[in-house]
């Protein structure tokens, strides 16, 4: 097994000092991040901070898959590439989410988890990252990031969580001794931990209500070596900085920063706005716009010397899951990545606020958390360019005038099991039954085992849409939560872990009623090549 992880191709454009204090805001604009100070209370400028040493290392996930795509040429090289992937489980966790339902036209989105792991295993990651009596460690997962695809390509985001979240890690099996690891709370990052990156997905999973599909991990040397393979990458700070425990030193204004200085600048927190998680998690979202900008423009793929460099790079320095453990899927990944619009590319930050129980060390997602969760689940663009007011075509009657309720097929499905909880034994014939109740008399509960956060309606074409709103109204499920899928065969409900009991559907609010990510997520847009980071006046020389 391997540690480290890196994400997709993302390309930068220079920065202007004294743009905003959050990556993508102008000067002034205030922070709406979260409503604490910070996971971690900084230290004055020099001191060592600990965990300070534990860096962000995720550019090549992007990148490797973008670059595959490119460099995947010749085949005679193609078996010593895919030597250099490592490979690990997807899950460990004993129970998973159901993939997301393909919409309409058979398509589905990607979920893809993002780490960066402190491992000091190798004599080269001692060396940048320091700390060698951690050799031994098992590594952490201090950068964590899930990347969005939606089902036609057309958008993608990104969500981000501090290291410090205090979640649920559920149950986990590490496959390679059969060690197991009880269901505990404690901080997402020492998730990696509990029998190695697929732990961390299962705690993502009992998280968020995503459905994660691949992961892809990348360590300190790994981020090195990508950022040399691509040629640097353009940054930008609003004054000077410098942080003794990263060893970041830069003056004010633009910077294309490679090699060890990109570590530095993934792992620098200290140094960067109010010398918290928070502000390490903007930089890293500064940095990977940049990434992908550069790759997405062609620049830095025009030498078949450096397009070489950059496979070697990106296939050494991930661990993947087996689904994506090759070159051909890896390139059949970048393939998919690179039809997505760089200015629909949407980096957020998961609203936090200070664990009530342990204060200023700790943090715990806000309402706002949940909130951009459901957009995900429900594919809704982060950005605010979702579809809106779109009407089914072809019905053959009528949107207003939907069959008689005793006319109407109705299967009902279970989906009320989670990661960490089991199913509620007979829900779904008590659903049915209250259908059957109020007049849907082909109402019936299907035993085939689903698992999903949501409650959802579905139905297979659009002369069925007036039925599949007349069974959501019934059963006082959202609209929103209506939708047209080429994996039913007639009006279905699945009951999701949303509704564990009770005869009325529980009030929430409604997935992306703002139709874009709620302020305290931070959104930064990967188009956006204006965004400068703005230094924390304590590291500032």
């Amino acid at each position: 097994m391997r540690e480290g992880a890196r994400t997709r191709p993302l390309t930068p454009g220079p920065r202007r000092p004294g743009d905003g204090a959050v990556p993508g805001t102008r000067p002034g604009t205030p922070h709406t991040g979260g409503t604490g100070g910070g996971a971690v209370v900084p230290p004055p400028p020099g001191g060592r901070g600990g965990r300070g040493r534990k860096a962000l290392k995720w550019t090549a996930v992007v990148v490797s898959a973008a670059v595959l795509a490119g460099a995947g040429a010749g085949y005679v090289y193609y078996e010593h590439l895919n030597g250099n992937l490592d490979k690990d489980r997807l899950n460990l966790g004993d129970n998973r989410l159901d993939r997301a339902e393909a919409n309409e036209f058979g398509q589905t989105p990607l979920n893809i988890l993002l780490l960066g792991s402190d491992s000091r295993a190798s004599k080269e990651n001692q060396k940048l990252g320091g700390a060698k009596k951690d050799a031994g460690r098992k590594p952490l997962a201090d950068v964590q990031m899930l990347l969005h695809v939606s089902p036609d390509r057309s958008n993608a985001s990104v969500v981000s969580i501090p290291r410090d979240t205090r979640v649920k890690i559920p149950k986990c099996t590490d496959p390679d001794d059969g060690t197991v690891y009880p269901e505990t709370d404690d901080t997402i990052n020492s998730s990696l931990q509990h029998g190695g990156p697929g732990c961390t997905v299962a705690a993502w999973e009992e998280l968020t209500g995503i459905p994660v599909d691949h992961f892809m991990m990348i360590d300190f040397a790994g981020v090195v070596s990508m950022a040399d393979a691509v040629g640097g990458v353009p940054v930008c700070v609003d004054a000077n900085v410098e942080d003794s425990d990263s060893g970041l030193r830069l003056t004010e204004g633009d910077h294309t920063i490679r090699g060890e200085q990109a570590l530095q600048w993934l792992r620098t927190r200290h140094g960067f706005e109010d010398g918290s998680d928070i502000g390490r998690t903007h930089g890293q979202h500064m940095y990977l716009n940049a990434m992908i900008r550069q790759l997405k423009s062609g620049t830095k793929l025009t030498d078949p010397g450096k397009l070489t460099s950059l496979a070697e790079a990106a296939t050494e320095a991930l661990t993947v899951d087996e689904g994506l453990g090759s070159v051909k899927k890896l390139y059949d990944l970048g393939e998919q990545l690179q039809k997505i619009p760089t200015d629909r590319i949407t980096m957020t930050t998961m609203p936090w606020q200070q664990d009530p129980q342990n204060p200023g060390a700790h943090v715990i997602p806000t309402a706002d958390a949940e909130k951009l969760f459901s957009m995900i689940r429900s594919d809704t663009p982060l950005d605010g360019r979702g579809k809106k007011g779109k009407k089914e075509k072809g019905s053959t009657r009528p949107e207003d005038a939907p069959a008689a309720r005793d006319g109407i097929a109705v299967t009902v499905l279970n989906g009320t099991g989670t990661v960490a909880q089991a199913p509620v034994p007979g829900r779904a014939a008590a659903v049915a039954g209250l259908l059957t109740a109020d007049g849907f008399t082909q109402a019936a509960a299907d035993a085939t085992p689903k698992s999903q956060a949501d409650t959802t309606v579905s139905y297979p074409s659009a002369d069925l849409e007036a039925d599949a709103k007349l069974v959501a109204e019934a059963l006082g499920v959202p609209e929103s939560a209506v939708r047209k899928s080429s994996a039913v065969q007639s009006v279905t409900v699945v009951v999701g872990a949303d509704w564990r009991e009770g005869r009325t559907y529980p009030e929430k609010p409604a997935a992306g009623q703002d139709d874009k990510a709620p302020d305290s997520a931070s959104a930064l847009n990967a188009a956006d090549d204006g965004a400068c980071m703005k230094v924390n006046p304590r590291y500032s020389w």
